[in-house]
């Protein structure tokens, strides 16, 4: 400590006869202290970490208030002197959130504070972020500090080193504190001992362990709820069950005036999620689940920044640790489903309403990322595309497929898997349907059973209490009439819903379930099943599907994977545009002229070409006379007229116009447009029915490929000029 350092007190200063005196008795002096701080504010500040110090540890705040008398003994007359005490309860780590430092900062920066007095310097700050900003603050504007030890001008060198010294030890100090207690919790956590609030289906017992709720419709509801989604398979299904029959989940609230009582409350999104994605419901004990990651916590708001990890990478997971409601692997199970469930690229999502069949497990043969569907048009139209790399790069489309005939395959090889375990799955069906009605039953009646005792507890709290105590017997006699009410309100509900649905499955309800078994086809078919159905079914057998294109033509390899690791590979077709691209196309034409040399009409021809098995494209199922006639003029009429051309002498490098625009891969109507526009060399025949000759060597074949090729602009943006004037002729 320097030579200008003053000690305020060095232990407890006694007068001449021995008696204690005050810390701040009149004899303690600074000449740190001048005139220009005694015109300003004293600010005393005070401060407890938390809520429970403030209550127990009485004797700490007591001694923070009575700095008063060392600021009025120092100089500063009882009415400039100010207590800052907002900040009770509140923790020292952070500024956020202690609204009266903030406060001192703030009138600091206008000069109004001529001194700052707390019983130590931890109590203003524990973060040396910021007890440096307020000692910058009191340097610049000349504000000292004061504390049990003495005075501090933040502008002298040696008080500001000694300053930071007991900021560095107070915010030492915290971590030290907290080190102790974090090991003392992890060395518990690692026997299985430490544990919060109990989830909804759990109480703590009076040595603090977790056992499973003692009423049994707590634990029912549970296993139904943890079950219900195994069966389901999405969390939306799960929720949409619970509030078609009236099912409420059971939580005995960690705060307020019924803390422990049990009450049912609505099903919700978060607290359905919460449930499975909990591994106590499987025996299990995890500590470090909810780690807090800095970066994300917002300052001041103590319940952010928590990340959710998995138990396995947890600081302690002991298996079989606690009484459980379902085993590992379908708590494994469960969550798994929850995240594939997630409509994001490389989950498979959740059944959905939309007619496609294979969304989220269409993988793409090529690059393996899954493929996208679309609904271009009307809503029964389906496509399959594979564009995430033009989504993410703007690179081309991948591949893409209509999904009408790729779905009906797949939903033809499910059925055949499905049709020898018909009669088994027809014996479970109903199984299991009796089974989740006689569960429903017992809730129903769990619940009636409870209103019961309501009743009964509500008139034994009625007959207990004295008949001239009028104030008290209204109210109970009005508490008794409404548990009345509200068990004839529930019995009401249960009569509607036997007649519902029967506890037991009649004979004609039997037959009729083993009669759609065997008629598997028309039950996928029905229109009581929906989309969300045959996605389920689809997704109970299949992992993925693979397809892969085959360049620009109809063919389609697929594969399928099944769960359970078989794997089968099939080729189907797909609908294309144009006939080019069939692949029989060949044998079609072929086949077209065979017929139509031994005089068959158009009409005869088409009928003959579907009894041969041939398929036109575009999604068209059969072949009809004016399909013929425009084949025959495509294909066979103009190859007749290029023969007959041949006949005529062209030049060198000269083309019939349907020649050339079959060269350039074009209609020729687009080519004729050209020509009109005096973007190609051209000339007339003579005669009646004058054809045009253009003319183009390899030079000029290559511009109009080119021009071909350049997608047409806006007005204001014409095509190339370079492309659209043709070659000079004399310069070839």
């Amino acid at each position: 400590m320097n030579a200008n350092h003053t000690v305020l007190s060095a232990g407890t200063p006694h007068t001449d006869n021995g008696k204690a005196a005050h810390p701040s008795s009149p004899f303690l002096r600074s000449n740190k202290i001048e005139a220009r701080h005694q015109e300003r504010l004293a600010i005393v500040y005070v401060r407890q970490s938390d809520p429970q110090q403030v209550l127990k540890h009485r004797e700490s705040t007591d001694l923070q208030y009575q700095l008063v008398r060392l600021a009025v003994d120092l100089g500063w007359p009882r009415e400039r002197i100010e207590v800052f005490d907002e900040d009770q309860g509140i923790s020292g780590r952070h500024a956020e959130g202690r609204h009266d430092f903030q406060r001192l900062l703030a009138e600091v920066s206008l000069e109004h504070v001529g001194v700052i007095l707390g019983r130590e310097m931890s109590r203003l700050a524990r973060s040396c972020k910021d007890w440096y900003q307020l000692l910058e603050l009191c340097a610049l504007f000349g504000t000292v500090l004061v504390d049990i030890d003495g005075v501090y001008d933040p502008a002298n060198f040696n008080d500001r080193l000694l300053l930071g010294l007991k900021g560095t030890m107070s915010e030492a100090e915290l971590h030290i504190m907290q080190g102790r207690l974090n090991a003392g919790r992890l060395n518990k956590a690692r026997r299985g001992e430490l544990f919060n609030h109990a989830p909804i289906g759990y109480l703590r017992d009076a040595r603090g362990d977790l056992l499973m709720d003692a009423d049994e419709q707590v634990q029912a509801v549970v296993r139904l709820v943890l079950d219900k989604f195994e069966q389901l398979g999405s969390l939306n299904a799960l929720l949409q069950y619970l509030v078609q029959q009236d099912i409420r989940l059971p939580v005995r609230p960690h705060f307020g005036v019924n803390r422990g009582q049990l009450e049912w409350h609505r099903p919700n999104r978060q607290t359905l999620r919460n449930i499975l994605h909990n591994p106590i419901y499987a025996g299990a004990y995890c500590h470090g689940r909810r780690a807090v990651d800095p970066r994300r916590q917002v300052p001041g708001r103590r319940w952010t920044g928590r990340t959710v990890v998995a138990p396995e990478k947890c600081q302690v997971l002991i298996k079989d640790r606690l009484p459980a409601y379902i085993s590992w692997e379908q708590y494994q199970s469960n969550v798994q489903r929850l995240q594939d469930n997630q409509a994001r690229a490389g989950c498979r999502g959740a059944a959905r309403e939309g007619v496609a069949l294979l969304g989220g497990l269409l993988v793409c043969g090529r690059c393996g990322r899954r493929m996208l569907v679309s609904y271009p048009g009307k809503r029964t139209r389906v496509r399959y595309s594979c564009q995430r790399q033009h989504i993410d790069y703007g690179e081309p489309l991948c591949q893409s497929l209509a999904g009408e005939r790729l779905d009906a395959f797949i939903g033809q090889q499910v059925l055949s898997a499905l049709e020898p375990a018909a009669l088994e799955l027809s014996l479970q069906a109903a199984t299991e349907l009796e089974r989740e009605r006689e569960r429903l039953h017992q809730h129903w009646q769990q619940r009636l059973e409870r209103a019961r005792y309501e009743v009964e507890r509500a008139a034994r709290q009625y007959q207990a209490v004295e008949p001239e105590n009028r104030l008290v017997a209204r109210e109970l006699e009005k508490r008794w009439e409404q548990a009345l009410l509200e068990q004839r309100r529930s019995e009401g509900e249960y009569d509607r819903f036997q007649r519902e649905q029967p506890q037991r499955l009649t004979t004609s309800e039997r037959g009729a379930i083993e009669q759609l078994a065997t008629n598997i086809p028309a039950l996928w078919q029905a229109s009581s099943t929906t989309p969300a159905d045959r996605q389920t079914i689809v997704r109970y057998l299949i992992e993925r599907v693979r397809v892969d294109v085959q360049e620009e033509s109809e063919g389609v390899d697929v594969t399928i994977d099944w769960l359970g690791g078989f794997v089968s590979r099939h080729e189907q077709t797909r609908a294309v545009a144009r006939y080019e691209r069939l692949r029989d196309f060949r044998p079609l034409l072929e086949r077209i002229n065979e017929l139509k040399e031994a005089g068959s009409s158009s009409k005869q021809i088409a009928a003959q070409l579907n009894a041969d098995g041939f398929r036109p494209p575009k999604r068209r199922a059969t072949y009809n006379a004016a399909m013929v006639r425009q084949l025959l003029s495509r294909h066979f009429r103009k190859a007749a007229r290029s023969a007959a051309k041949m006949d005529e002498r062209l030049a060198e490098s000269e083309w019939w116009l349907n020649d050339l625009a079959s060269q350039l891969d074009m209609p020729s109507i687009t080519l004729h447009h050209w020509l009109r526009r005096g973007w190609v060399h051209a000339r007339k025949l003579a005669g009646p029915r004058a054809r045009w000759v253009l003319w183009a060597d390899a030079d000029e074949i290559h511009r109009l490929s080119q021009l071909r090729q350049t997608k047409q602009g806006w007005s204001d943006q014409p095509y190339p000029p370079e492309l659209t004037a043709p070659k000079d002729r004399k310069n070839t």
